[in-house]
């Protein structure tokens, strides 16, 4: 019996293998035996399992792990391998031998003794066999979590240093021969480790291979360089020399003379110059800004000198491209391919026009001694030799217009390529080519280039989330999948997490001596003091983009201000526009303003300024929303004070709601981050301003992630009147997706907390609330008493309560109650100019009259109530409205018109994820499908209905459904349709509703006549 934790997770007993369970049941296993014998925490074992955000049954799904780990090994192992619960967490009791990584570290501490002893021989037969018998990988194959991947390296480093101590040994042991094929292997494994290189080329010296031991420093020191940006090491160093210094001894003993290494200048004299960097071989994408530059280039290269101007933020490939169009254009161009790095963003001062001729002018072949001392005579020579050759010129980096205009030709076959971070508008007429990142299958191509298309195969997943955590920017990719090209044993996923899980990772994209940091600095260093703050600021919150407004208030800035430095910060490719007056950073960028806030901005500062945004949106969302809001009621529950910056809600317009669009996903986000980040009055707070949006634009999903961070934070701030609002709220979603038991928990938490409080009108406002899931779920006597109650007292405002007693009264069938509540509901939003409750109280007296065969007036108040809804963008309901519309149709006859409704009613119904109208809208359907012939498919449709509205507990539509299969089923399955009929009965009898006269009366007309 043993467990093996090398290489992958396995238990082998007697019988066999034994099974483990799911993955988080292996990985808690896994936890316990790689600290056999200690105790392992519950937090531990939670954090390792769900790293992000663990799920509320996280603890007692643990405990449910280690429950069935325990009965599965004292089954299969006799009691000789269990696990123990204590206080705390759990233990592993099993023999420290029997487990393959606890066996082999024994014998590593064994032999690094001896060796320390003097006794080399034997401590190298030990650890040959520790060597051959250690596998790649800790727990391979195993989706691990933050404390097994630390154990994963500890134990990586232990077989390192257990591989390069057999090394030592063996060439101290005379056994080179043995120790190279060993070397070999561990060095080529990891290029970086410099004990791996030293060994290895001790190893060859040893044997005679002096060249071999130089070109492992050579790789080595190029793979250092590259990565790290440093120089070997004096060990390595040092062997470097004594490698030279052999060889040329030997060479001199032997005769051999030193052969002559071609320089490739004077090899190429022949040809023109081409001075371009080195052509990137893995270049992809871009292929339409390619094809079109050329096409541009190829049209216009016989009317004289083409310009082009490629500008982009740092890091997004400006560079490569023009370089690979340069090569691409070399044939067409064959007087030489000059390249200059103009040094616009660089620390140092930029390259001056007078300097950058001299280079060039050295790269067409003229020597020093001809160059003109002023520059407009080097201009004019300028012009004058590059006007003689049909030349690509690229001028890359360029820090302004001025800096490049002297270096433009004036005339002849020649394309200048010109590079920049800032929008260079006043160099050309013809308008820049400005890049973005890549897409996503371009980013994946551009990895697999780097890192081998085996890899990116084995780990799709990793693959996809490491582009997009690089932002799909191309030097990050690169610098990402370099350094995960030098590192074999790393999955993808390996370097994800890596990354992902430092709160600071961009330095950690780095190869030789570039970052992704030393790309963004050289942009936001010459930026004077208030821009680099204003940049900065975008990296204080999660937000997907700012307004000028925004950036204001959380920069303290006037508008003009704000805006001027804005464009200041587009123009250099830090931010971009993305339409008029909204601007967003690149993910990677953000993550650089980030940082540098933490690095430039004392904490008090920058909580400060998240508050003022904060603020500032509290106050504009609550403006926007306006004409949906009752003031009163919200008074009530904001409890507002006076804006930080009025003078920035200039901004904002009443009933704005393309603005509130345009913010939701930042509402959600920013929610989130300030209930997490100490604003917790002003996350709750900005929560429940949103509400009414949300809510009439079916954004349910919305209000459940906001209002969850929103309750988390009243909780934390203490405040009962807050967590009972975030209640009532999260119960409004609850109750439109058909979560009615999570709905009914919320509200009878609301009105245990208003009673609580002494608040009268909320406890009843909450009861009023609790009636709608009532109707819901078939408890509609209950729902009318509460309403009615309500009603009667006048304890709330009528306006939310109308509506629900309409609507239980019709349930009811008493339709003429119904009417004259819904026309009170009409009156009384047309008085307070409500256009929000007009629109649902049209729609409501639509299908009371739909109902009552009224199908002409049915048609006037739905059309009105979509109208209505349309101009005030209300989407709250849509869904009932057309499905709705598409019965009126139906009875009038107007069968197309009706599917196409139904259609649409369908469509509404998901794309809210109303699931109890989904099931409404399909039973109308089926009805419709029926009334035109189609038997089938209304059939298919009713079974639909039923299977939603089965899966929700919704009653009444499961007892719709049953009674339209049972009319289909009459005529060739009686026995099935009177079942089906059955079941309908006894839900509409629970529910008290009027259908089931009619279904009872079908059931015994179908005793009387059972042909």
């Amino acid at each position: 019996m043993n467990i093996r934790v090398l290489g992958g997770l396995a238990v082998r007993t007697e019988d066999g293998h034994l099974q483990l369970g799911t993955p988080k049941q292996q990985l808690v296993f896994a936890m316990l035996a790689v600290q056999a014998g200690r105790l392992v925490t519950l937090e531990a074992l939670v954090d390792e399992l769900w790293p992000e955000e663990p799920p509320r049954s996280a603890v007692p799904n643990v405990r449910t792990y280690a429950a069935n780990l325990r009965r599965s090994l004292e089954a299969a192992t006799a009691g000789k391998m269990t696990v123990v619960r204590e206080p705390g967490g759990y233990r592993l009791r099993v023999e420290a031998g029997l487990i393959d990584l606890a066996l082999l570290t024994t014998r590593w501490h064994r032999a690094h003794e001896l060796a320390e002893a003097g006794d080399p021989a034997r401590a190298a037969a030990l650890l040959a066999d520790v060597v051959e018998a250690w596998p790649d990988a800790l727990l391979a194959g195993l989706p691990l979590g933050p404390h097994l991947i630390a154990r994963r390296e500890a134990v990586e480093r232990d077989r390192q240093l257990a591989v390069e101590l057999l090394g030592e040994l063996r060439l101290r042991t005379d056994r080179a021969d043995l120790a190279l094929p060993l070397l070999r292997a561990h060095a080529s494994r990891y290029p970086l480790r410099e004990p791996a290189q030293v060994l290895l080329m001790r190893a060859l010296i040893r044997t005679g291979d002096l060249s071999g031991a130089l070109a492992v420093y050579q790789a080595a020191r190029d793979a250092l360089a590259e990565q790290f940006g440093v120089p070997p090491g004096p060990e390595l160093d040092r062997l470097r020399r004594a490698a030279l210094d052999a060889r040329r001894t030997r060479r001199r003993t032997g005769g051999n003379g030193v052969e002559a290494v071609p320089n490739r200048r004077n090899a190429d004299a022949g040809r023109a110059a081409n001075w371009l960097p080195r052509v990137v071989t893995d270049f992809v994408g871009r292929r339409e800004i390619v094809d079109r530059m050329l096409d541009e280039i190829t049209a216009g290269d016989e009317a004289g000198p083409v310009v082009r101007v490629i500008d982009g933020m740092a890091g997004c490939g400006k560079t490569t491209l023009a370089v690979h169009l340069a090569n691409r254009l070399a044939d067409r161009f064959p007087g030489g391919q000059l390249f200059i790095d103009l040094g616009g963003h660089a620390e140092e001062a930029p390259v001056q026009p007078a300097s950058a001729l001299v280079t060039l002018l050295r790269q067409l072949g003229l020597p020093a001694s001809r160059i003109p001392g002023e520059l407009p005579d080097r201009i004019e020579m300028w012009r004058r030799e590059v006007a003689l050759r049909r030349a690509v010129v690229v001028l890359d980096n360029a820090a302004d217009s001025a800096q490049v205009e002297p270096l433009l030709p004036a005339a002849g076959p020649v394309v200048v390529l010109v590079t920049s971070r800032r929008r260079l508008l006043a160099l050309i007429e013809r308008p820049p080519v400005s890049l973005s990142v890549l897409s996503q299958p371009d980013a994946l191509a551009l990895l697999t280039t780097l890192v081998g298309a085996r890899r990116v195969e084995a780990d799709p997943e990793g693959a996809s989330e490491m582009v997009r955590l690089c932002g799909g920017l191309p030097l990050a990719i690169r610098l990402a999948g370099t350094r995960l090209a030098h590192r074999p044993a790393w999955s993808i996923s390996d370097m994800v997490r890596r990354l992902a899980g430092k709160p600071t990772f961009l330095p950690r994209l780095q190869a030789e001596a570039r970052t992704v940091v030393d790309a963004f600095a050289e942009s936001y260093e010459p930026l004077g003091d208030v821009a680099k703050r204003v940049f900065r600021s975008f990296g204080l919150v999660a937000a997907g983009h700012f307004d000028t407004a925004m950036v204001g208030a959380i920069t303290d800035l006037p508008l003009d201000k704000a805006a001027d430095l804005i464009d200041e910060l587009v123009d250099r490719h830090l931010v971009e526009e993305i339409a008029d007056g909204r601007y967003r950073l690149h993910d990677l960028m953000r993550q650089y303003a980030y940082e540098l806030s933490l690095q430039a901005d004392a904490e008090p500062t920058r909580k400060a300024a998240v508050e003022a945004l904060l603020d500032h949106l509290l106050h504009s969302v609550v403006v926007a929303s306006a004409p949906m809001e009752e003031k009163r009621l919200v008074d009530l529950h904001l409890r507002l004070r006076a804006p930080l910056r009025p003078d920035l809600l200039t901004a904002r317009l009443s009933g704005d709601l393309e603005w509130l669009e345009e913010q939701r996903l930042n509402l959600a986000t920013l929610v989130r981050q300030a209930a997490r980040d100490g604003h917790e009055a002003l996350a709750w707070r900005l929560a429940r301003a949103a509400w009414r949006f949300f809510y009439m634009r079916s954004y349910f999903d919305d209000i459940s992630a906001t209002y969850g961070e929103g309750l988390i934070a009243a909780r934390r701030a203490g405040d009962r009147h807050a967590v009972a609002l975030m209640h009532n709220y999260l119960a409004s979603a609850c109750v439109r997706t058909a979560a009615y038991q999570e709905a009914s928990a919320h509200l009878n938490e609301v009105v245990s907390i208003r009673a609580e409080l002494g608040d009268v009108e909320g406890t009843d406002r909450a009861r009023v609330n609790l009636g709608v899931v009532y109707w819901l779920t078939g408890r509609i006597r209950e729902s009318l008493e509460i309403n009615q109650a309500a009603v009667r007292a006048n304890a709330v405002d009528s306006l939310p309560v109308l509506p629900n007693l309409g609507l239980t009264l019709r349930f009811l069938g008493r339709y003429d109650e119904s009417m004259a509540v819904h026309r009170l509901h009409l009156f009384v939003a047309r008085v307070k100019r409500d256009r929000f409750h007009m629109s649902n109280a049209l729609g409501h007296l639509g299908g009371v009259r739909y109902r009552l065969g009224q199908n002409a007036q049915a048609e006037r108040l739905l059309r009105a109530s979509l109208a209505l809804r349309d101009r005030t963008g209300n989407g709250f309901a849509r869904a009932e409205i057309l499905s709705d519309l598409a019965g009126t149709y139906r009875q009038l006859g107007r069968h197309d018109e009706a599917l196409r409704h139904h259609d649409a009613a369908i469509e509404a119904a998901a794309n809210s994820g109303e699931r109890h109208v989904q099931a409404e809208a399909r039973n109308e359907l089926a009805v419709t499908l029926r009334a035109v012939g189609r038997q089938e498919e209304s059939a298919a449709m009713f079974r639909q209905a039923l299977d939603i509205a089965t899966r929700i507990a919704h009653p009444y539509e499961q007892a719709r459904a049953l009674s339209g299969l049972a009319e289909h089923l009459a005529d060739t399955e009686p026995e099935e349709a009177r079942r089906y009929r059955q079941r309908a009965l006894a839900i509409f009898e629970r529910m008290e509703v009027p259908e089931q006269y009619e279904i009872r009366r079908l059931l015994v007309e179908a005793v009387s006549d059972p042909a």
